[in-house]
C-alpha cells in the first residue's frame, strides 16, 4: 500500500487484482503447500509480465465500480487471527450437483438496476449469460441507514455486497486497539466483501454508511459456488481447446491453465461480423466450435474470402503482433462459439508463442500474393 503525505492509506488497484488472480488459481488447484505454490505463481507471473499493468481479465483501465478497497491481503499482521468459524471448505471438482438455485424475486426495475450495478465488477466479467443470471437471482436487497455499520474489521465474512446507492466509508485499524483510519469512500457504486469470502478470513476493514442507501448482497456459499465453480468449469472446458491448438504446445502446463482462466466465451450467429478490416485490435480469438470466414477488400473494392478457420484454429493475432489495425475481416459461418483473449492477457500470457505468430505473418502475406498478385493493397494497415 502507498501512504500519501496526508497520511491516508490507499490500496493500489493492481494489488487487489493480482491477489484475486492468485486466490482463484489457488482455490482451483488446491496445492499441498501454499507458500511453495505462491512462490511459483508469482515467479511465473513476474517472468511473463508485460510492460503493461497486470490485470485479472480486463481490457483497459477499470472504472471506479470495479475497485474495492474493503479487503487487504492476508499479510503477517493477520497471521495470528483465527480462521472464520464459518470457513467451510468448498472444492468445485467434488461438487457434481448444482442443487437448487438460490432465487430472490425481483421486479423488472430492480433486476435492471442490479444488472447495471454488477456488469463492470471484475469478478463477474468472465461469466457467461446463464451464470450472470444466477448472480442476479441470488442477490438480495439490503436497505441501510446513515451511520449503520455494514461490516466490521475482524468479523466473519457473511456476504458480498454491491452498492446500488449511498455513500460509504472504509476504515482500517493497522494495529489492535489503534484508531481506525479512513482509506476509501464509495459514492453510489462499487463492491466490497469478496476477499474475506474467498480467503475464509475475518474482515480486514470496516464499512460504514455515511448516508441512507441500498445494497445488493450475496451469501458466502452461493458466492463461492458461482464464482469458483464457474471458473473451474471454464478451465475444464478450455483445456481440450487449448490442447488442440498446435501453437499453444509451446506453453508450459501452468501457462496453459492461466490461459484457460483468461479466455472469455463469445457466440456469433451466421454471417455476423466478428472483426472488421481497419479496426483497432482489442484481442484474438480461438475457434471452439464452427467455422470463421476471413475476408479482405482487394484493389477492386470487393471483399474476397482468403481463408476459413475451423475448430482448433485461431485468428486476430496478427494485428496484436504488428501493433497495426486489423488486416482482414472475420465472419461467422453458421452458429459458432469462440474463446476471446484480450490484448493485455495476450501480451502477458502468450510471450512464448510470439515467434510462431510472427512466422504466420509471412504465411499470411504469401496468401495475399497468391490471391491478389501483391500485398501492396494492405501495406497501409499492416
Amino acid at each position: 500500500m502507498s501512504r500519501p503525505e496526508s497520511g491516508k492509506i490507499t490500496v493500489p488497484d493492481e494489488l487487489r487484482e493480482v491477489l484475486l488472480e492468485f486466490t482463484i488459481s489457488y482455490l482451483l488447484e488446491q496445492p499441498g503447500d501454499v507458500v511453495e505454490y505462491a512462490v511459483e505463481f508469482f515467479q511465473k507471473l513476474k517472468e511473463n509480465r508485460s510492460t503493461q499493468i497486470i490485470r485479472l481479465d480486463t481490457a483497459g483501465s477499470p472504472d471506479e465500480s470495479v475497485i474495492s478497497t474493503e479487503e487487504e491481503p492476508p499479510v503477517a499482521r493477520f497471521s495470528t487471527r483465527r480462521k472464520s468459524v464459518f470457513a467451510e471448505a468448498y472444492n468445485p471438482e467434488d461438487d457434481e450437483d448444482d442443487g437448487e438455485k438460490v432465487i430472490y424475486p425481483k421486479s423488472d426495475g430492480q433486476r435492471q438496476r442490479l444488472a447495471d450495478s454488477v456488469k463492470h465488477i471484475l469478478l463477474f466479467r468472465s461469466l457467461d449469460k446463464e451464470q450472470m443470471q444466477d448472480v442476479l437471482d441470488a442477490m438480495f436487497e439490503k436497505k441501510v441507514a446513515a451511520g449503520e455499520y455494514i461490516i466490521r474489521q475482524g468479523d466473519d465474512g457473511d456476504n458480498f455486497y454491491v452498492i446500488e446507492s449511498g455513500i460509504y466509508n472504509a476504515y482500517v485499524a493497522t494495529e489492535p486497539g489503534a484508531e481506525p483510519k479512513h482509506i476509501h469512500t464509495y459514492e453510489n457504486n462499487g463492491s466490497f466483501g469478496e476477499l474475506a469470502l474467498l480467503y475464509n478470513m475475518p474482515r480486514a476493514a470496516t464499512i460504514q454508511a455515511v448516508t441512507d442507501g441500498s445494497l445488493w448482497a450475496m451469501d458466502r456459499q452461493t458466492f463461492r459456488r458461482i464464482l469458483l465453480k464457474s471458473a473451474f468449469k471454464k478451465r475444464k472446458m478450455y483445456e481440450t481447446l487449448i490442447e488442440s491448438v498446435p501453437m499453444l504446445k509451446a506453453l508450459q502446463a501452468y501457462e496453459r491453465m492461466n490461459l484457460a482462466d483468461a479466455l472469455v466465451p463469445r457466440s456469433y450467429t451466421d454471417g455476423e461480423l466478428i472483426i472488421k478490416q481497419g479496426d483497432q485490435a482489442d484481442g484474438m480469438y480461438f475457434v471452439e466450435d464452427g467455422s470463421v470466414k476471413i475476408t479482405i477488400v482487394g484493389d477492386s473494392g470487393h471483399e474476397v474470402e482468403i481463408n476459413r478457420i475451423n475448430k482448433g484454429g485461431y485468428f486476430g493475432e496478427l494485428a496484436l503482433v504488428t501493433h497495426k489495425p486489423r488486416a482482414a475481416s472475420a465472419y461467422a459461418v453458421g452458429q459458432i462459439k469462440l474463446a476471446f483473449l484480450d490484448v493485455e492477457a495476450f501480451e502477458r500470457l502468450l510471450g512464448p508463442c510470439m515467434e510462431i505468430m510472427k512466422r504466420n505473418i509471412d504465411d499470411y502475406e504469401d496468401q495475399l500474393i497468391r490471391i491478389f498478385g501483391s500485398k501492396s493493397n494492405i501495406s497501409d494497415i499492416r
